[in-house]
């Protein structure tokens, strides 16, 4: 299985999603800044691998604060966990993991600074685990609405690279594959940093799961040829309404389903869901680097001084999605209804 991140040792090991497929490279960090680092810059990606990378930093972090008592430990801590929350704005899960670390130190402030070190760690490898059978959950949940045969539309990259390990979007996948489902993939390329060329193609050929890569414009007119069944996606965040952030151009994909009578459906843990969050115009948006429009892997494509938008996600209302695939199973509209329903359970 592939493993994005795992702690080994007294060091973290990540695997480098910017060198992929060229390369692979894992990067071993001592020092959470280190961690920050990979997350700002992509190194590692996917919202429930963010909140693994961050609760596995505050953890790594945590190891070397130097005192011994409780209040200044909390307080060096909280400036960890902020400088992480700082990371990436957009994807939930980032601050949901932070929340369970926080809440270990919180509610065990009688105990040694060594025993609540120690019970960082393991709850930070307890994120890590959780998510990996949460995602089998969600294949196998999924796996009921692809039937033999059919032609997957995905985009970005929803896989093991995205996550703890297996995938959510490609988890399904996999767990059609599994089932003996003869399935297609269509993967589109998804500008700017090319996650579907580079990570979700490659997952999918480690798994010999067949896959075609297409241009990110290609995607309605391979609709309109009746080249694909279904459309499958990741979430970085969920609005109790069931409006969905995602990669910017899941908006596109999902206005083009609907207008092809194409189920749009989307896979995610509960951990995306924001229970707090109503409107999605709430939701903020990721602001990245112009020159990842600019230039591709440092050689320039646009002209010097011409202005870029780049935003890293969209967000597709829920009037445009068939279904929302969790762990505790398929959430169908009104999400409104079916998300407090989920609340109550978790």
């Amino acid at each position: 299985m592939i493993e994005p991140i795992r702690w080994i040792g007294d060091s973290i090991r990540i695997m480098d999603q910017t060198l992929l497929p060229a390369e692979i490279h894992f990067i071993e960090c001592k020092d959470y800044r280190k961690i920050v680092d990979a997350i700002r810059t992509m190194k590692i990606r996917g919202a429930p691998a963010i909140g693994i990378a961050a609760a596995m930093g505050v953890a790594l972090g945590a190891k070397v604060i130097q005192t011994k008592d409780y209040d200044s430990f909390n307080d060096q801590f909280d400036k960890i966990c902020r400088v992480f929350l700082s990371t990436r704005p957009t994807a939930v899960n980032l601050a949901w993991a932070i929340g369970r670390m926080k809440r270990v130190v919180y509610e065990n402030n009688t105990l040694s600074l060594t025993k609540i070190k120690k019970m960082l760690k393991e709850e930070a490898n307890r994120i890590l685990t959780e998510d990996v059978n949460i995602n089998r959950l969600i294949g196998s949940h999924g796996e009921d609405l692809i039937r033999d045969g059919q032609t997957i539309l995905t985009h970005c990259n929803a896989g093991a690279l995205a996550t703890g390990g297996y995938g959510t979007a490609l988890g399904i996948i996999r767990a059609a594959w599994e089932k003996g489902k003869r399935i297609q993939v269509l993967a589109d390329e998804t500008r700017p940093a090319l996650q579907g060329a580079r990570l979700t193609t490659w997952e999918l050929i480690q798994d010999n799961i067949p896959v075609t890569l297409i241009t990110d414009n290609m995607a309605g007119d391979c609709m309109r040829r009746d080249k694909v069944d279904i459309v499958l996606v990741g979430a970085d965040r969920i609005t109790i309404k069931g409006d969905v952030a995602n990669k910017i151009g899941t908006y596109s994909l999902a206005v083009m389903s609907k207008a092809h009578e194409i189920p749009f459906y989307v896979a995610a843990p509960v951990s995306s869901i924001d229970f707090n969050l109503a409107g999605a115009d709430e939701i903020p948006i990721e602001e990245r680097d112009s020159e990842e429009v600019t230039h591709i892997y440092g050689h320039r494509i646009a002209p010097e001084g011409v202005c870029v938008l780049n935003p890293a996600f969209d967000v597709t209302p829920s009037h445009l999605i068939s279904a929302i695939i969790t762990e505790y199973g398929i959430l169908k509209p009104p999400y409104e209804d079916s998300i407090k329903k989920l609340e109550i359970r978790r």
